[in-house]
């Protein structure tokens, strides 16, 4: 098993992104309230989460504030120590691939960043297989995926799309995968169905994919600061009437899906 990739621990460390990406700009605003929404409809109530790759607690501090007994795990010390001063969960480092949870110990695994970086299909599945191994039967795990279309989609609504960047675009949707050589670090992104190819490859039932921003992402993030406010509640009605459409999942730029451990 390879260590985390030393130019997307740097990402996260020196520009230390996670501590607004989610709660300043309007499509991460967006981002952020599609993925509570979802995560409350599929998590039971009172449950026991690990939350892997969690980061700096973004997400870790609703669900408990909700009530849910969450850890977080993080390859990223510095993330892990901004979490722990939240000081309502448990924030440890730890790696996807190899989580240090008992086998069924846990009522609901998040995945909410881990299968962006993991460029290795191996890596991946072997991140899911941990998932699934600390789930106790019954129990849920979730994922997050960045679309495919996710940085062609960015690059051609905010005007930094042009001829000679074009074929860092093209060559991602062919391969999946970026070096970091363009505003983002080293990462891979999905096809919805290929998403949920690899839940179920994991042993999980039920598996469904949804896309989470919806169409109006772009506008959202294009959009003035003063403006967000008027327009999140139109794109977020938007996302959920087309979330499971496969002819518009691709508009949305992250894709998040969740299945059932079975004994």
């Amino acid at each position: 098993m390879t260590e985390l990739d030393p130019a997307i621990r740097s990402f996260y460390r020196d520009r230390n992104l996670e501590n607004d990406r989610l709660v300043v700009p309007g499509h991460g605003r967006l981002e952020y309230l599609r993925t509570q929404e979802l995560l409350r409809r599929w998590l039971p109530p009172a449950a026991v989460v690990l939350d892997v790759g969690g980061a700096t607690g973004v997400h870790a501090r609703w669900l408990a504030a909700d009530g849910h007994q969450v850890t977080l795990v993080d390859p990223v010390d510095e993330h892990v120590e901004q979490a722990a001063a939240i000081g309502t969960f448990a924030a440890e480092v730890g790696d996807a691939r190899a989580l240090r949870q008992a086998d069924a110990s846990v009522d609901a695994t998040l995945l909410l960043g881990p299968l962006y970086h993991l460029v290795d299909a191996a890596d991946r599945a072997q991140a899911l297989a941990e998932a699934v191994r600390v789930t106790r039967p019954g129990g849920v795990v979730v994922a997050a995926a960045i679309n495919r279309f996710g940085g062609l989609l960015e690059a051609g609504s905010n005007g930094t799309l042009t001829d000679e960047n074009l074929p860092l675009f093209v060559d991602a949707f062919r391969s999946g995968s970026i070096d970091g050589s363009f505003g983002f670090t080293v990462a891979y992104f999905h096809h919805a169905e290929e998403l949920s190819t690899e839940l179920v490859a994991a042993g999980l039932a039920g598996v469904e994919v949804l896309g989470v921003e919806g169409p109006a992402a772009s506008i959202l993030q294009n959009a003035a600061p003063d403006t967000v406010d008027g327009l999140l509640p139109a794109a977020v009605l938007l996302a959920r009437q087309v979330e499971s459409d496969p002819r518009l999942q691709a508009g949305s730029p992250h894709f998040l899906a969740h299945g059932r451990v079975v004994s």
